[in-house]
Protein backbone atom coordinates (compact mmCIF):
# COMPACT_ATOMS: atom_id res chain seq x y z
CA UNK A 1 0.00 0.00 0.00
CA UNK A 2 2.85 2.53 0.92
CA UNK A 3 4.24 2.15 -2.37
CA UNK A 4 1.02 2.90 -4.23
CA UNK A 5 1.19 5.60 -2.15
CA UNK A 6 4.65 7.14 -3.20
CA UNK A 7 4.11 5.78 -6.95
CA UNK A 8 1.11 8.12 -6.99
CA UNK A 9 3.02 10.86 -5.39
CA UNK A 10 5.50 10.39 -7.91
CA UNK A 11 3.06 10.37 -10.90
CA UNK A 12 1.47 13.76 -9.65
CA UNK A 13 4.67 15.49 -9.78
CA UNK A 14 5.26 14.66 -12.65
CA UNK A 15 1.52 15.37 -14.34
CA UNK A 16 2.18 19.20 -12.41
CA UNK A 17 5.75 19.54 -13.85
CA UNK A 18 4.30 18.06 -17.44
CA UNK A 19 1.64 21.11 -16.58
CA UNK A 20 3.95 23.72 -15.42
CA UNK A 21 5.69 23.31 -19.16
CA UNK A 22 2.58 23.38 -21.14
CA UNK A 23 1.58 26.65 -19.28
CA UNK A 24 4.96 28.26 -20.02
CA UNK A 25 5.00 27.37 -22.96
CA UNK A 26 1.26 28.55 -23.91
CA UNK A 27 2.86 31.86 -22.41
CA UNK A 28 5.10 32.20 -24.63
CA UNK A 29 2.91 31.57 -27.58
CA UNK A 30 0.60 33.75 -26.62
CA UNK A 31 3.28 36.87 -25.77
CA UNK A 32 2.01 39.87 -27.32
CA UNK A 33 5.27 40.95 -28.15
CA UNK A 34 6.33 37.87 -29.61
CA UNK A 35 2.93 37.74 -32.02
CA UNK A 36 3.91 41.55 -33.26
CA UNK A 37 7.21 40.94 -33.71
CA UNK A 38 6.13 37.40 -35.98
CA UNK A 39 3.33 39.65 -37.84
CA UNK A 40 6.08 41.86 -38.16
CA UNK A 41 8.50 40.07 -39.74
CA UNK A 42 5.89 38.25 -41.74
CA UNK A 43 4.92 41.45 -43.24
CA UNK A 44 8.17 42.89 -44.27
CA UNK A 45 8.98 38.80 -45.66
CA UNK A 46 5.94 39.57 -47.76
CA UNK A 47 6.58 42.77 -48.90
CA UNK A 48 10.29 41.62 -50.43
CA UNK A 49 8.93 39.39 -52.85
CA UNK A 50 9.72 39.99 -56.41
CA UNK A 51 5.54 40.68 -57.10
CA UNK A 52 4.37 42.63 -54.07
CA UNK A 53 7.22 44.82 -54.65
CA UNK A 54 6.93 45.73 -58.38
CA UNK A 55 3.54 46.21 -57.56
CA UNK A 56 3.63 48.58 -54.91
CA UNK A 57 5.93 50.36 -57.16
CA UNK A 58 3.93 50.36 -60.17
CA UNK A 59 0.71 51.87 -58.00
CA UNK A 60 2.82 54.28 -56.54
CA UNK A 61 3.82 55.39 -60.34
CA UNK A 62 0.50 55.48 -60.63
CA UNK A 63 -0.78 57.55 -58.25
CA UNK A 64 2.45 60.19 -58.11
CA UNK A 65 1.29 60.36 -62.27
CA UNK A 66 -2.10 61.18 -61.49
CA UNK A 67 -1.38 64.02 -59.00
CA UNK A 68 0.69 65.29 -61.23
CA UNK A 69 -1.46 65.24 -63.90
CA UNK A 70 -4.34 66.82 -61.44
CA UNK A 71 -1.75 69.71 -60.14
CA UNK A 72 -1.08 70.70 -63.52
CA UNK A 73 -4.79 70.99 -64.94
Amino acid sequence: MAGDTERIEQEIAKAREDLAGTLDALAERANPQRLADDAKSKALATLQTPAVKYTLAGVGALVLILVIRKVAS
